[in-house]
């Protein structure tokens, strides 16, 4: 018998959310345009966007509560917005359409597997993971997206001195990402080892995070330096 490939294990479950009129017109008329598609080689992309900028990803990027601003305020900087789930990505997709932002493009499939095959080292000026899955059962914790591989993988990606954003209300998963983030060679964290850092005042207030201080959850900053 010939070998059996192991499934990867997904930090994400694709779940059948509701998903209006609007935003499925918006996937019809606006993916193909706005969307990168799959590549079994690194992209270009400076070709991408048609110029040189700084590259700045997303990963879980929602309805693009974080990216859409950020582009408006930023227009120098090019911003990749990955998200798996339909209806978020109509709602950034009207957003980026009814903006006429030509700074946004959409990768609209696995985070790790974009990484993996279509990102190019050295590339990633700051990466922001804002309120990713806690996965709170200590069962479903190794589908946690921030693990020692991710990091490995997602340092290669980045320009030296390069920023790393992550913000969780979920102590637990702050503690072992701030263990995991202070013990990884290549990562320098900002506040200190040990230490979360001050919220970052650009910042916007997402629903994930709302939600978390509603249930009456700190919320935790860190913020890491590639060296």
């Amino acid at each position: 018998m010939g070998e059996t490939r192991r499934r990867p294990i997904r930090s994400y479950v694709l779940r059948q959310g509701r998903i209006t009129p609007a935003q499925k017109k918006a996937l019809a008329e606006y993916l193909q345009r706005y969307a990168i598609q799959a590549s079994a080689k690194p992209l270009d992309l400076n070709a991408t966007f048609g110029r040189t900028a700084p590259k700045i990803l997303e990963i879980g990027a929602g309805s693009g509560e974080f990216t859409l601003r950020a582009a408006a305020k930023h227009p120098e900087n090019d911003y990749l917005a990955a998200e798996v789930h339909a209806p978020g990505i109509g709602r950034l997709l009207q957003g980026i359409a009814s903006n006429g932002f030509t700074n946004i493009r959409v990768i609209d499939q696995d985070a790790v597997a974009a990484l993996q095959g279509m990102i190019p080292p050295d590339t990633l000026d700051q990466v922001m993971i804002f309120f990713p899955d806690p996965w709170p059962k200590k069962k479903h914790h190794k589908r946690r997206l921030i693990n020692c591989e991710f990091l490995d993988l997602l340092t290669t990606r980045m320009k030296t001195h390069g920023r790393l954003y992550v913000a969780t209300d979920w102590r637990e998963m702050a503690d072992e990402i701030l263990m995991l983030g202070d013990s990884h060679p290549r990562l320098w964290n900002l506040a200190g080892p040990g230490h979360f850092a001050p919220r970052p005042a650009w910042r916007p207030e997402t629903r994930f995070e709302l939600r978390g201080r509603r249930l009456g959850h700190a919320v935790h900053d860190l913020v890491y330096c590639l060296r």
